[in-house]
């Protein structure tokens, strides 16, 4: 009761006298009881708990920190460094996904402000919620609906519909008319009765709808995925064997229980572990799509949805809404277009610019005059006007003064075909005329004159002339975007199949697609969205075949968005008013215009906040670049996962002491995998999307894995016995042993980073040669080398340190040559294929 009683005492602004009282104090505390406000229960799609969960309770996360958990234990925390890198990626899966929530919860389709509502015989100002159903409420231009309701009483007012139906044209209502929540007043004022509010009004419905969580998932993220779920089933089982062959190596059980020589075998089972796991992938992932999405914020695009970021570099199909995306929703004066029976194109000129005039101009109105008064017209003295209705389709005004000069008497203005109608002779020339200006996509509006003394009834009785001729055809147009025709063309060159989909006229909106050449030189075909199928396969079989839609539905814009799914087309959506929110929600890709509706910003994965189209190919790029450079990177990464089983399974069946430690693995990770990994991802890269990402990825890293496995196997198992060590016995000869297998494993990573990074020709080729240096270079500082567990042997040792790198060297070169040559002719176009885009 408080919220109507500081409404009420709110200053009243003068308004048109009504003998409608509007509800009491009394009913409105009725309807507040009952829940019948404006206000609508904001519930977000998941709670932090639950965003929390998902992403610390993870395959991956479960893996990594079970074996840090275990080095742990077993005392050895410089072999537990590779854990940090959970605590990294479960924070920023969580800051975006928080990010998500927040949008969500912020989901209006509506402008809170305040709004002038009638109550017992007064006007008093309640806010957005204070709204109650059945109230009587003033709207005024520039106020937006914010509930459903009937016009009970109108003063001109003129609706700005393109949000609920995408047409872009205002409309002009009368009593008993509705009007929808989410449209917006643009001039005139009405007592409107309340009819629907809060979750029932048609705005809310379509928040409600579109409020609903989609995580997208990408193609990066489904590879990453499926390698994670592949280890799965190899992880669990090599790990338990490597624990049971590591404390066989140590004496067994018993002994290794009673000694403490557990614990090292524990960490040797960790260590083929985590090399299977590509921990680093994930969290490289995760961080190119935050850096992309700044750097697409400094180009004022906001990316609301990280993994976003490479969806557009997968798609093929480009669905536009006309207006705010190729139009900016302005509507502008072209020409003025004089007839045979215009005396004086100057006084006709004038007589326009007065038509245009009025109290409150619509949207055409004000483009001529402000393109009228750029040539120095402005308004005349001493006239009588009979304002535009939409009833009558025309407007008109008369001139007492001057019958001589030619402006005396009755000028019109308004719809060509129905001014030519009231007139006694035909005009079939002029109706032609303003036919094919039509169908060149121009608004077209006649002026026409009747000479002679002005009917004494002007005002209180209007009416067409008979006797009144045409003079002149105005154009006007929707104002297009200047940046629409280069970036539609730019789409073409990239094989993107636009689409424009609009609530207009599907021959205006064709003429437009034609101006900003849609389709190239070949003429757009276009189609009236009405005739559109409802079969989802049959709806996509049409869609082939047509270029603009015009005359769409909210409902089937969100068809089409899934009727090209069922074609396995990626479709990305444009839109800024409500009616594009559904869609834009079912699209891979959703895009919204800076100026949108909120719901329409909020289910958008990408707005434009600048509302510039031309942003789009920046987008495509950055989502090219994120896309070409992540899988070399995933090569790197998934050749570890290799060579990492391959060397597990060996010592399995051969029963030796795991060749190499955790923290070894972490050293060789970062300067061969990691770190090069990190700036190649950054790498400048616009080659368009193929399709096979994961097949590739796998083709490069089998033989490259295979070619490492079987190098430090071999170390591993013939070094002890040439150079006549004991490595079981000793723990020296042990650092020594493991220190010239990692350095193998080294070797191997340069020559993998190599292939990786060709050609190496560029700042590619430096890059390889500087992290093979520092690699060396940290192996010879003592304190480096103490961390690390480092020891480079001396003279005979060194020799066969020098041998292994010959024999892995020759065993890289063969497999790489040779493993091809077996496969199938599928998978060599495959790695031909790498070998092609690789080099780009």
């Amino acid at each position: 009761m408080s919220e109507t009683t500081n409404a009420a005492t709110a200053v009243q602004p003068k308004m048109p006298d009504v003998s409608e009282r509007g509800l009491t104090a009394a009913q409105v505390q009725d309807r507040i009881e009952r829940g019948q406000t404006n206000a609508v229960t904001s519930s977000t799609s998941r709670s932090l708990a639950d965003i929390v969960r998902a992403n610390v309770f993870t395959l991956f996360n479960g893996i990594i920190l079970t074996a840090m958990v275990m080095v742990l234990i077993a005392g050895s925390w410089k072999d537990a460094v590779f854990g940090f890198v959970i605590i990294i990626n479960t924070g920023i899966g969580i800051v975006t996904e928080l990010r998500a929530k927040h949008t969500l919860d912020k989901l209006s389709i509506l402008v809170a402000s305040d709004y002038l509502v009638r109550r017992d015989g007064n006007d008093v100002e309640v806010p957005h919620n204070g709204i109650v159903l059945g109230d009587f409420m003033w709207l005024r231009s520039g106020e937006q609906v914010p509930a459903d309701a009937t016009i009970a009483q109108t003063w001109g007012l003129e609706l700005d519909e393109s949000m609920i139906t995408g047409e872009s044209r205002t409309v002009r209502k009368k009593e008993g008319d509705t009007v929808y929540s989410g449209s917006t007043a643009v001039s005139g004022m009405a007592l409107v009765h309340v009819t629907a509010v809060g979750a029932h009004s048609y705005a809310a419905t379509l928040t409600a709808q579109a409020k609903v969580y989609k995580k997208n998932v990408s193609d990066l993220n489904k590879g990453i995925n499926t390698i994670l779920k592949f280890m799965t089933f190899l992880v669990v089982p090599l790990c338990i064997l490597l624990i049971l062959t590591q404390m066989k190596t140590v004496g067994g059980w018993s002994a290794a229980i009673a000694s403490g020589a557990w614990r090292q075998a524990v960490v040797s089972s960790v260590a083929g572990v985590v090399g299977m796991v590509p921990e680093g992938l994930v969290l490289l992932t995760s961080l190119n799509f935050a850096l992309a999405a700044i750097r697409l914020a400094r180009k004022n695009t906001l990316v609301q949805d990280l993994d976003s970021v490479e969806t557009l570099a997968r798609v093929d199909c480009l669905n536009l809404d006309k207006t705010g995306t190729i139009t900016d929703g302005g509507i502008v004066y072209d020409d003025f277009i004089a007839l045979p029976a215009c005396a004086s194109k100057r006084q006709a000129m004038q007589a326009l610019y007065d038509l245009a005039n009025e109290e409150s101009p619509n949207g055409t109105g004000r483009a001529v005059l402000a393109g009228l008064g750029k040539q120095g017209f402005t308004g005349s003295a001493q006239l009588e006007r009979v304002p535009f209705s939409s009833a009558r389709k025309w407007s008109a005004v008369a001139f007492h003064n001057e019958p001589e000069a030619g402006q005396g008497g009755v000028w019109y203005m308004g719809a060509p075909e129905v001014l030519l109608a009231g007139f006694a002779n035909q005009y079939p020339d002029v109706l032609k005329q303003v036919n094919d200006y039509a169908n060149n996509g121009m608004r077209v509006l006649l002026i026409a004159h009747a000479a002679g003394e002005v009917p004494a009834d002007f005002e209180t009785d209007p009416k067409l002339e008979v006797g009144a001729q045409p003079v002149a055809i105005v154009l006007c147009s929707e104002h297009i975007r200047d940046d629409a025709e280069p970036t539609l063309a730019w789409f073409r060159e990239q094989g993107v199949r636009c689409r424009v989909i609009s609530g207009d006229n599907p021959v205006t909106v064709g003429a437009i697609a034609g101006k900003v050449k849609l389709t190239g030189d070949r003429k757009p075909v276009a189609m009236d969205a009405r005739e559109l199928p409802q079969d989802v396969d049959e709806l996509a079989r049409v869609l082939e075949n047509v270029d603009v839609l015009g005359r769409v539905l909210p409902e089937q814009k969100k068809a089409i968005v899934q009727a090209l799914h069922t074609q396995k087309h990626v479709v990305a959506m444009t839109g800024d008013g409500v009616n594009d929110a559904l869609a834009i929600k079912e699209a891979d890709l959703g895009i919204a215009m800076g100026n949108a509706a909120p719901a329409t910003k909020a289910v958008a994965e990408v707005v434009l906040v600048d509302s510039k189209f031309s942003h789009l190919p920046d987008v495509v790029a950055r989502g090219r670049q994120v896309m070409a450079n992540m899988e070399r990177v995933a090569s790197l990464f998934l050749t570890k996962t290799v060579y990492s089983a391959l060397i597990s399974f060996g010592v399995v069946l051969s029963m030796i002491p795991f060749p190499y430690l955790p923290r070894h693995i972490s050293y060789i990770g970062a300067l061969t995998i990691g770190a090069p990994a990190f700036l190649l991802a950054l790498a400048p890269n616009t080659r368009r999307y193929i399709p096979g990402f994961l097949r590739r990825v796998f083709a490069f890293s089998v033989p490259c894995g295979i070619a490492t496995a079987l190098s430090v196997l071999l170390s591993a198992w013939f070094v002890p016995k040439l150079m006549g060590w004991n490595v079981d016995g000793s723990a020296q000869y042990q650092l020594l042993w493991r220190s010239m297998c990692a350095t193998v494993l080294f070797v191997m990573g340069i020559y993998v980073l190599a292939r990786v990074a060709t050609p190496l020709n560029s700042w590619r080729g430096w890059l390889v040669a500087a992290f093979a240096a520092a690699g060396v270079i940290g192996m010879c500082i003592p304190f480096v080398a103490h961390f690390f567990a480092f020891q480079l042997p001396g003279g005979k040792g060194l020799l066969a340190l020098g041998v292994q790198i010959v024999i892995a060297t020759l065993l890289f070169a063969l497999s790489v040559w040779l493993f091809p040559k077996f496969l199938p002719v599928t998978m060599r176009s495959v790695i031909s294929q790498y070998k092609r885009i690789s080099k780009r």
